[in-house]
């Protein structure tokens, strides 16, 4: 069931985050909003193509993925499974 990925993905995300990479507040709070983007899209239940969400799971990717390789990762996977869902 990809929503249950994706809601694996976003737990694995956020224990990343615990872990208190280096990351200015800026970064922590576009990955927090990007976070709770997903999580209201996952929330509605809608197969509706969502392409700012996905446009900016992807910019974040290219942001993180020469620092911190480990968040560009899955932020990737969290894109995959957005459209494998359909957003």
């Amino acid at each position: 069931m990809p929503a249950r990925e994706l809601q694996e993905q976003l737990d694995t995300l956020r224990e990343q985050l615990e872990q208190n990479p280096p990351l200015s507040e800026a970064e922590r709070a576009n990955l927090h909003d990007l976070m709770q983007q997903i999580e209201l899209q996952l929330k509605l239940e809608t197969n509706t193509h969502d392409a700012s969400l996905a446009d900016g799971v992807n910019l974040a990717v290219e942001r993180f993925e020469l620092e911190h390789p480990a968040i560009a990762g899955t932020l990737r996977n969290i894109v995959q499974t957005l459209g494998n869902i359909g957003i």
